[in-house]
């Protein structure tokens, strides 16, 4: 029963956490911290348990998880920031706690081919330098079909076209850890394929930006270290 109340203390703080950012026009840093702290309560608490200072294990974690939370947001906000100023052709928005860059396939390749095209290549020259100055942070490449030919075949090319952009990173300096690719084909269509326009849309190459585990990690342990020499 003890370690029930022990328990549900850190969930509490947790909540507290999370209800004290959810309103809608809270920063993507404010979230972050939001988030952050959530995590962190509710880690620290199940951690206090085991040394009966569970109250005082959430309150450490949280505000440790926040202020993670927090840098990993502003980060991700000022380097969609650039993004955006860098590639005007593509869409940058920031999804969750990471980035999401959105390419025409039109922009990056030639009908049915997998081979970048010379005019795609600054643009993701740029993202290449934007990946080595925020460190911490990995990608993951989508490619995306629309539905014109067979669906293995669908499948196949945008496995290629993924790869394609993935080795042009890499070329650039992005290291290959860093990188992983997949293809969805036909299967995740934003628009009607119905339509040219629709297809046009779904031909698609959606690149996400996230933070590793590993930088979360180090982040965190720095703020641990700077709160117990505070």
């Amino acid at each position: 029963m003890k370690n029930l109340k022990n328990m549900l203390t850190a969930l509490v703080i947790a909540t507290m956490a999370l209800t004290s950012m959810v309103g809608c026009n809270a920063s993507k840093t404010a979230k972050g911290a939001g988030i952050g702290a959530a995590a962190g309560a509710a880690i620290g608490g199940l951690l206090g348990n085991r040394s009966g200072e569970t109250g005082k294990g959430a309150a450490i974690g949280g505000a440790i998880g926040a202020a993670v939370g927090a840098i990993i947001g502003d980060q991700m906000d000022r380097q969609a920031a650039e993004l955006k100023q860098q590639l005007p052709d593509a869409e940058v928005v920031r999804d969750g706690e990471g980035i999401k860059v959105v390419f025409n396939s039109a922009i990056l390749f030639g009908f049915d081919s997998d081979k970048l095209q010379a005019n795609a290549q600054p643009d993701l020259k740029d993202l290449a330098n934007s990946m080595k100055t925020y460190q911490g942070t990995a990608l993951e490449i989508i490619g995306h079909t629309d539905s014109v030919g067979s669906d293995s075949y669908n499948q196949k090319l945008s496995e290629r076209r993924a790869n394609s952009v993935a080795s042009f990173l890499k070329a650039q300096g992005v290291e290959n850890t860093r990188l992983m690719t997949k293809g969805l084909g036909e299967t995740q269509p934003v628009a009607d394929n119905a339509s040219e326009a629709g297809r046009q849309q779904n031909r698609r190459v959606e690149i996400k930006i996230n933070i590793t585990e590993e930088y979360r990690r180090q982040l965190e342990q720095q703020q641990a270290q700077s709160g117990s020499n505070g």
